[in-house]
């Protein structure tokens, strides 16, 4: 081996963060789901880990890139973005959401993917020592960079118990006294919970007593269904003064490899986050941000993912539930979030989700993805490929039929 690896930074010799290790179970799922499609290539493999639209942009976005993207003027830097991204994204606050007095210039920044933005935002807020307060389970991402800046990460457990919601009142004062950021994520990945006002209101009555900042990733804040309305963060009273909103074209959009985000809110905060920003990136290419622009401007796209997902969770509730799964539908997201059986009725023990997880794929060919912390569930997605309603339902019978074959023991 040469000097390189010496040389790494001591960051990365933490393996208590480590975000291999903890890509390590998706990476196995991955390898064994490959290995199940060339052992047995005769045989469907139902994709229900997959975290992404099972549909592509729609042909207006894609035709606005397409006219967009030879122009001489699309080929400067955006830097910190186009004027025109800013304000399309204020008004979808406004029409989508009822936030009608954000200043686009202000209090607004656009970003490459959510993921990007998450990322630079412990770099404008903590300090070796400092504390960022998390969901778990949740995206790992701000947590990877807090612990990359010798920052701490707390867990704030999602159970049953508590509906779906962090519990802040068991939260030490040690723990509050040296605390930065709070991350939540609502409607949320992996439980498909909702947000409600009175949440909100807790959140930031919650941030005013401890000062706290808030970073609300709201990616799937308009895939709602069955009459919930999107309800945003920056809605309620006094959320401004102490956060941020993150918004994600991917899901809602079908936009996930075209990376465009933006988020919104106190403008410290966005200030702050332009100066890293602009010292990290040079801006989303503005052909895809001026298609951006034409999606914003539409939210009634995104109404058609939503009556899709709607009508695929009607068909897979329904199935799990006579297999015996005690769940209901989600009100958003396109995420089933499953406790794991005890085993089966040959005597089959799941110690926890990865069992369950490696199971289903193993013996019924059906693919999920597992999370243990705070308790095991696996997460079921509604985005599997398929072509028409009679596709749907002849897949969800499909699965159905699989897992009754299990003979799963709750």
């Amino acid at each position: 081996m040469g000097f390189i690896v010496d040389l790494i930074a001591d960051r990365f010799r933490d393996q208590s963060f480590d975000i291999a290790k903890e890509d390590y179970k998706f990476m196995k799922i991955k390898k064994a789901k490959e290995e199940i499609k060339e052992k047995y290539p005769n045989i469907e493999l139902i994709d229900m880990g997959i975290g992404e639209p099972d549909v592509p942009a729609y042909t207006e976005i894609v035709n606005v890139l397409s006219n967009e993207a030879g122009k001489p003027e699309n080929r400067w830097y955006a830097d910190n973005g186009i004027k025109e991204f800013q304000e399309a994204a204020a008004n979808y606050l406004k029409n989508v959401f009822g936030i009608d007095d954000l200043n686009p210039s202000k209090e607004i920044l656009h970003g490459i993917g959510a993921k990007s933005i998450l990322s630079m935002l412990p770099l404008c807020f903590i300090n070796p020592g400092d504390i960022t307060l998390t969901t778990l389970p949740g995206y790992p991402i701000i947590a990877t960079h807090t612990n990359y800046l010798g920052g701490v990460v707390y867990g704030l457990p999602l159970t049953k118990s508590n509906n779906f919601y962090p519990d802040f009142t068991n939260i030490p004062n040690i723990i509050l006294y040296r605390s930065k950021l709070l991350y939540i994520n609502y409607p949320n990945n992996p439980t498909g919970q909702v947000a409600t006002k009175d949440f909100y209101e807790k959140v930031v009555e919650f941030a005013h007593k401890n000062n706290i900042v808030v970073v609300a990733d709201s990616t799937y804040a308009p895939l709602t269904f069955d009459g919930e309305k999107p309800i945003s963060f920056l809605s309620v009273d006094g959320a401004r003064e102490v956060g941020v909103e993150i918004h994600s074209l991917s899901k809602a959009f079908n936009m996930t490899g075209w990376r465009l985000a933006f988020v919104a809110g106190n403008q410290e905060a966005i200030n702050i986050l332009g100066s890293v920003k602009a010292n990290s990136d040079s801006g989303q290419f503005r052909g895809i941000q001026k298609s951006g622009v034409y999606a914003l401007n539409h939210p009634e796209i995104i109404q058609q993912n939503c009556y899709r997902y709607s009508r695929r969770f009607d068909l897979l509730v329904e199935a799990l539930q006579e297999v015996g799964f005690n769940i209901e539908k989600p009100k958003a997201t396109f995420y089933c979030y499953l406790p794991i059986p005890k085993g089966t009725v040959d005597g089959t023990i799941f110690n926890n989700a990865d069992d369950f997880c490696m199971y289903l794929l193993e013996k019924a060919f059906i693919c999920s993805v597992p999370w243990n912390t705070p308790e095991p569930y696996i997460r079921l997605s509604v985005t599997f490929e398929a072509e028409n309603l009679e596709d749907e339902i002849r897949i969800i019978n499909e699965v159905k039929e699989r897992l009754l074959k299990l003979q799963l023991v709750f």
